[in-house]
């Protein structure tokens, strides 16, 4: 039996994820921007995929823009917005448990002139709205977080971030990264009045290399992809029908019944957090009471979390230690911004689930990391 608990690093496709992308690569290949029937067959499902995205967010199909996922969508909508704006504000806001994308675009524009805030996290790894509200300056032009934090699933206060925003005279965009939140969390950007949205496709069982921009009616940004003015000219480049095609289908998928994936998701991660406080000692749950759904990470007491993984891996169970993006550098900076100790970083190990998951395979999961841990603490004691 396989069991994959990585889930916040990539999902499996649906079946009919990979039916629809075969399906756009062997009959409905054409060019969307073509004026034959082939192209003019393609640019009408496009259309209606767009719209359906658009009635899960009750947003406008003008407001969806397709991209190849998360990264693209961040360094888009930070630089975009950043670089429209920079000859009157220079100021941006953040949060210092941001993904790569987000940090090494601030990094970047740093180094360009523009002035980076990055507010510090709690202990449950959660901004505080007053520290935002203190950050903010006459020369701030953007405000950017991360809804759900990818490592320890916490889960920032946008909606009242949103709303303060809303009550200033000073226009301030709001950017949120959803990667991890949609179709983990119910929300409407409309109504916490959010300006720009990242999401990647390849998080909820779509397809990698797909995601989609949510960019508020009327707010400005400078593109930085140029073209042949595909996406209203947003972002050129012939569309990846395929991932399109893809992305649509998970997408009715996920948001049929999803008041009920969510519940089984959360309970399943309920169950796993339980079964493994009750049978393994040393065990420090770093995930926040009120995080997310599907992610569930925790330190165990004199283990290296990568040592483990490899173990889990030999028994077909397959999990993470962090941020795939970020899995091959030292040390994880978001439990670092948490204030975990170094030995709580190296037995850090993440559980991340999806609808796919049973209750039989994460009991099982918990029998073989009992098993696990008891055999490498052995081995560590005989040294």
């Amino acid at each position: 039996m396989e069991i994959y608990l990585d889930n916040s690093a990539t999902t499996k496709p649906y079946e009919e994820v990979v039916e629809e992308m075969v399906k756009a690569l062997t009959t409905e290949y054409g060019n969307p921007s073509s004026l034959h029937k082939k192209g003019i067959e393609v640019d009408r499902k496009i259309k209606e995929i767009r719209q359906n995205i658009a009635r899960s967010l009750g947003a406008k199909d003008k407001e969806i823009f397709f991209t190849s996922g998360g990264t693209e969508s961040n360094n888009t909508i930070i630089r975009g917005v950043a670089y429209n704006f920079r000859k009157t504000k220079n100021h941006i806001i953040s949060t210092n448990i941001e993904h790569p994308s987000v940090l090494s675009t601030l990094a970047d524009l740093e180094k360009e002139g523009f002035e980076i805030t990055l507010l510090e996290v709690d202990e449950s790894g959660k901004i505080s709205v007053e520290d935002v509200k203190k950050a903010i300056k006459p020369s701030t032009i953007l405000i950017s977080t991360m809804h759900v934090n990818n490592e320890i699933g916490s889960i920032q206060p946008i909606e009242e971030i949103g709303k303060y925003l809303k009550t200033l005279e000073q226009k301030i965009y709001f950017h949120v990264d959803c990667v991890q939140s949609y179709t983990k969390i119910k929300f409407r950007p409309t109504r916490y009045n959010i300006d720009f949205m990242t999401v990647s496709g390849h998080k909820f069982h779509g397809p990698k290399g797909i995601g989609f921009m949510y960019i508020k009616e009327n707010s400005k940004l400078k593109p930085i992809i140029t073209g042949g003015g595909q996406e209203s000219s947003v972002r050129s480049g012939t569309e990846n029908v395929p991932g399109i095609y893809g992305l649509g289908k998970s997408v009715a998928i996920m948001n049929k019944d999803l008041d009920n994936k969510i519940e089984k998701i959360q309970s399943l991660k309920e169950l796993l957090k339980e079964e493994i406080l009750k049978n393994i000692d040393g065990v420090k749950v770093n995930s926040p009471e009120d995080g997310v759904c599907h992610i569930l990470n925790v330190s165990f007491e004199n283990m290296r979390g990568e040592v483990l993984l490899h173990f889990l891996e030999q028994k077909n169970i397959f999990v993470s230690t962090g941020s795939a993006c970020s899995s091959k550098k030292k040390g994880s900076h978001v439990l670092n911004a948490i204030k975990l100790k170094p030995e709580e970083i190296e037995g850090a190990v993440r559980f991340s689930l999806s609808d796919f998951n049973t209750e039989e395979e994460i009991l099982e999961t918990v029998k073989v990391l009992k098993d696990s841990i008891s055999d490498l603490r052995m081995i560590i004691k005989r040294r």
